[in-house]
């Protein structure tokens, strides 16, 4: 379904400033965003996927992954084709890259209503928006979102945080959670590897985190691209200041994906080096993902175990009245 977008602004000659996304893109009548789902038609910009959904799951909320929000509930996970970064190390390239890479992909055509309604029916808590970058199908999102708020279910960006502080402040009333990836702290690295830079992403940290929304952070590790204990002790230092030492950092595993195929998978002891830099720094939530290793919760005064992990799911949750049964501190999260 083609949609007239928001958060645009209309320009000489039929060309259109969006206003979405870090990069301001100025579209030519008949041309693209760099996210290649938002179209200048005769100067009007227009989304190219509201409705379109190419993959629709119930996911555990760990899986995002968020440890602090809800933990053991299902969230109904949602996406569509599209990205506003070209991360060499791409996850899900099929379809956040198949705008560029001109694929042709089958997707469901499905209302918001009816994405409350599969949510609904599921028992999901939440409903996360997750797999490409959902900020390129904001108004999809949107829509989705204050359907979802009106139903008793929250709503979480799985996000790479490149979004502008007019988005921001547009969706934050209906915008609970968020996971944001950070790739990495250094301008070079984010532009050679992503296609963007890394302020508007910091940014949208800072901002998130005024405007009341529970953030968690996760960088993926890998060797030789942003594994530099310098580099990873200014990205704990920036989440620590910026954000607050109760902020869950995820440090997670690469492995070779994409147009990487010959980088090695990070070692372990990269991560765990990784995560002692973290708490060093003073952060009191740091998790490794793609390992198996241990992902409980410990309190961050007296080290209780408070949730116990097994993957992605809740073995034991002693989490009371969001406080440590052992020594009655506050455990920061969203827990209700």
């Amino acid at each position: 379904m083609i949609k007239e977008a928001m958060l645009y602004e209309k320009l000489d000659d039929q060309k259109v400033r969006c206003n979405l996304c870090g990069h301001r893109c100025v579209v030519p009548a008949g041309k693209l965003g760099v996210c290649g789902v938002r179209q200048n038609v005769d100067g009007t910009l227009q989304t190219l996927v509201y409705g379109s959904a190419i993959s629709q799951n119930v996911d555990p909320i760990e899986k995002k992954p968020l440890y602090h929000f809800h933990p053991g509930s299902g969230s109904f996970s949602v996406a569509t084709v599209g990205c506003n970064f070209q991360c060499k190390w791409c996850q899900n390239w099929q379809i956040a890259q198949a705008p560029r890479h001109q694929s042709m992909i089958k997707v469901d055509h499905t209302s918001p209503e009816a994405l409350v309604t599969a949510a609904q029916n599921a028992n999901c808590k939440s409903i996360a928006y997750t797999y490409t970058e959902p900020t390129i199908f904001f108004e999809y999102a949107y829509d989705t979102a204050k359907l979802a708020h009106e139903a008793g279910i929250a709503n979480v960006y799985v996000t790479n945080g490149y979004m502008t502080t007019e988005m921001l402040d547009a969706f934050h009333p209906y915008l609970d959670a968020a996971n944001v990836d950070l790739k990495a702290f250094r301008k070079k690295t984010y532009h050679k590897y992503v296609g963007a830079g890394v302020q508007p992403v910091l940014d949208s940290l800072k901002k998130m985190k005024e405007l009341g929304i529970w953030v968690e952070v996760t960088t993926l590790v890998i060797s030789d691209v942003n594994d530099d204990p310098a580099e990873l002790l200014d990205t704990a230092v920036f989440i620590a200041r910026e954000l607050g030492v109760d902020t869950p950092w995820h440090l997670s595993r690469f492995f070779p994906h994409y147009q990487m195929p010959n980088v090695p998978a990070t070692p372990l002891s990269t991560l765990r080096q990784a995560q002692e830099i973290g708490q060093e720094a003073g952060l009191q939530y740091v998790y490794l993902g793609n390992v198996p290793e241990d992902s409980n919760t410990h309190c961050h005064s007296c080290d209780e175990l408070l949730i116990q992990r097994q993957g992605y799911y809740i073995a034991a949750n002693k989490i009371k009245d969001r406080k440590c049964p052992n020594c009655g501190v506050a455990v920061a999260g969203v827990w209700g």
